[in-house]
């Protein structure tokens, strides 16, 4: 049995400046997905001041772009992307929209760092090559904007203790720098 404190999404600010970096998480709730070209598109969108197609304030994004689901299926395999490939556009999301947390694997930037601690946000690690095990705890997934982005496409899904670990807490703790703080 996996084990970890129990959280969920959307998150308030209270709850996300409570988690330290180590920390083992389950995770329930609804949770976005998102790579680097949604977010491209996500950026343009509020640069044309125009409305985004998903709710983001106090909600987490899954840096993921699915394998299309077997029968029977709610979602094909659903490893985390590399998240360095987020950054420019992530402290942005978190500034000006309310992100409250981000799942992905590896580093992140000093600028998203400083975005996080500022405004409280919380970085998931979630098990790179652990993708058939991560979908298991995805009970359901709907496509919800950029349809033309295939795998990249956003989806909201719905999840049930996802396994995770705070890589990066608001603090600046930071699982992938140990001897000091980002």
């Amino acid at each position: 049995m996996i084990e970890g404190k129990k959280i969920a999404f959307p998150m308030d600010e209270t709850t996300a400046r409570s988690l330290r970096a180590g920390e083992k998480v389950l995770l329930s709730g609804i949770i976005y997905t998102a790579r680097d070209a949604a977010h491209k598109r996500l950026c343009s969108m509020l640069d044309a001041g125009e409305e985004l197609p998903l709710p983001i304030r106090d909600q987490a994004i899954y840096f993921v772009g699915p394998c299309p689901a077997k029968p029977g299926q709610v979602i094909g395999s659903a490893g985390p992307t590399t998240s360095g490939r987020m950054d420019a556009y992530s402290p942005r999301l978190i500034a000006e929209c309310g992100l409250r947390g981000m799942i992905g694997k590896g580093e992140r930037n000093e600028k998203v760092v400083e975005a996080m601690k500022k405004y409280g946000c919380v970085y998931f690690a979630a098990t790179g090559g652990a993708a058939a095990l991560i979908a298991k705890h995805i009970t359901k997934c709907d496509e919800i904007a950029f349809p033309d982005l295939g795998a990249e496409a956003i989806r909201r899904l719905e999840v049930k203790d996802m396994p995770l670990v705070v890589a990066i807490d608001t603090v600046g703790g930071n699982c992938y720098c140990r001897d000091k703080k980002s």
